[in-house]
């Protein structure tokens, strides 16, 4: 066994004033070991999103009914308020898995040598939206419910799935200026299909803020709007981006592009086929809230797809170094 390093009062003031900067000075860790920290904060995202859910599937939304605390003498949940508090709080409490997970890839980012500025602005970028998300589910809870705040809450996650995705894909890159592999007319209808992700994204939070799917037994309010005109129009945008993905995957083959791009198109269209079949069943079925939370699931899939076929059209290639050769004066010669 090793002898235990001597922590010094010098040691102990620095890690205290910057502790991300004095772990950095004394880890090192493997490309590898920075990749499962970006990927492990873009599942704890998603799962957020997912457990988020089942709070409002289960109709445990109230379940805690104040913020910060989950009643007003109780910061935990307490057996008398059953299943629906237990439900809620560990909701709550897997935000700090989460803010782990990104505190992991904050630390790994910034330990990694040479230091990669733009990873560990990333990883913050993912801790403040936290923040932000879980103030803004604290109000969630204290309007009692009020669909619009939920949808600004679940727009938010869909925020950070973002930020964690190009971060998960930044950590399997270097840092040279990126090359384009597809041309300027395929770039813009890779950006129609983001924006038409997105605003399928939004109306479903639309659907839901309009559906019967509360988040609480009480008597909550609802989006004023019909639910299956929304829901109409929630299943046109979907045909719309898969057929976006559709014309995509051709123009691609036409153009003999790469692998990468042409791969990240075909997974996002196998995503697409089953969030669209788990669409249809719920939508005839009266939304059982399995198929719900598997459509909640879906939705994060579909974001994370398309935003690496968008990530795909670029290549950041490595800098070869330079080796030096010979020098004239040590080339042997002939006598």
């Amino acid at each position: 066994m090793g002898r235990v390093p001597k922590v010094t009062l010098a040691d102990a003031t620095a890690f205290v004033r910057n502790p991300v900067v004095f772990i950095a000075g004394r880890w090192t860790p493997a490309p590898s070991t920075v990749q499962r920290a970006a990927l492990a904060a873009l599942v704890m995202s998603v799962v957020i999103v997912v457990t988020g859910g089942a709070v409002r599937l289960t109709g445990s939304g109230l379940g805690c009914p104040t913020w910060p605390k989950c009643t007003e003498d109780s910061l935990t949940a307490t057996s008398a308020m059953g299943v629906h508090g237990a439900i809620e709080f560990g909701n709550r409490m897997l935000t700090y898995v989460l803010c782990a997970a990104v505190g992991w890839a904050i630390v790994a980012a910034r330990s990694q040598k040479p230091w990669r500025r733009s990873l560990t602005r990333l990883g913050w970028a993912q801790f403040w939206v936290v923040m932000g998300n879980a103030v803004l589910g604290g109000i969630v809870v204290l309007v009692g419910l009020n669909p619009y705040t939920v949808a600004a809450h679940f727009l938010l996650s869909t925020a950070l799935i973002a930020v964690a995705t190009v971060m998960w894909q930044r950590t399997r890159e270097s840092d040279t200026a990126p090359r384009p592999l597809a041309g300027k007319a395929v770039q813009q209808l890779v950006w129609v299909l983001v924006a038409a992700t997105v605003l399928l994204i939004a109306v479903g939070t639309v659907v839901t803020g309009a559906g019967p799917h509360a988040g609480d037994s009480s008597d909550v309010e609802r989006m004023p709007l019909d639910w299956e005109n929304v829901s109409r129009l929630h299943a046109v945008l979907a045909w719309i981006v898969v057929t976006l993905t559709f014309a995509l995957w051709f123009v691609l083959k036409a153009v003999d592009a790469p692998e990468g791009p042409l791969h990240r198109t075909r997974d996002l269209f196998l995503v697409l086929l089953a969030q669209g079949v788990i669409g249809y069943v719920q939508y005839f079925t009266d939304l059982p809230e399995v198929l719900v939370g598997a459509h909640m699931l879906g939705s994060c899939l579909v974001w994370i797809a398309t935003l690496r076929v968008l990530l795909s059209l670029r290549e950041r290639p490595e800098v070869m170094a330079d080796v030096p050769g010979p020098s004239a004066e040590a080339v042997p010669t002939r006598a």
